[in-house]
């Protein structure tokens, strides 16, 4: 088979980013840049420096496309400024890398109900990156907002262990505006990143629970 595009990933070592890079096998050149490498990623991988974009600059001319998956697995665990360096500063450095090396099309795993107006940091520190991307003008901007992300195996103790076991049995109980609550399997939110990288639609979007459901399905 033919790779059509090339893809450049932040995250790629996560949950969500290596079911995305998965999903992307065989159908896109993925280059994944992080501080260490993981046994079994789909992606050509190199290590870098994520807070220096200078580290990295090499690996972003001629890709096509960026995701960006990186992000505190259990923002309790981190200072406000950690969660913020990770969750939005170093997000932000590497998408204005990205515009400056010529990428046209930028997927962020952001999160439901990002809001930069928002009175809760973790939504308003998602909703000024996510206004940030706007500024830096790509081509394609794609925003995930997931919910609940339902993996196979508990990454972060007791609270993500609580979560999996109860998050599936509220999910049928979302109905209508509240559909965008429900829990989505990691595969089927990696496979609808992986699928919207891929596309040749410009403008903005953003992707909720039913969106990504659908995406996912094609």
């Amino acid at each position: 088979m033919r790779v059509e595009k090339k893809v450049v990933m932040i995250g790629a070592t996560g949950a969500v980013g290596g079911a995305c890079a998965a999903a992307l096998t065989g159908r896109a050149g993925v280059t994944a840049l992080g501080r260490r490498t993981e046994d079994g990623l789909a992606a050509d991988q190199h290590v870098v420096d994520l807070a220096d974009p200078a580290s990295y600059a090499a690996h972003l001319e001629g890709q096509d496309a960026a995701i960006c998956c990186l992000g505190v697995g259990e923002p309790s665990n981190v200072s406000r400024a950690e969660f913020r360096r990770i969750d939005h500063d170093i997000p932000l450095a590497f998408a204005t890398a990205c515009r400056a090396a010529g990428v046209s099309g930028f997927s962020l795993l952001s999160s439901v109900g990002a809001d930069a107006g928002s009175r809760i940091f973790f939504a308003r520190s998602k909703g000024e990156l996510e206004d940030g991307l706007r500024a830096l003008a790509f081509d394609r901007l794609s925003l995930f907002h997931p919910s609940m992300i339902l993996t196979p195996k508990n990454r972060y103790g007791l609270s993500q262990a609580l979560t999996l076991a109860i998050w599936p049995r509220l999910t049928p109980l979302f109905q209508g505006p509240m559909k965008k609550l429900r829990g989505i399997p990691v595969a089927r939110l990696g496979r609808a990143i992986a699928q919207d990288a891929l596309r040749d639609r410009p403008g903005e979007a953003t992707y909720e629970w039913p969106e990504i459901m659908d995406l996912s399905a094609e």
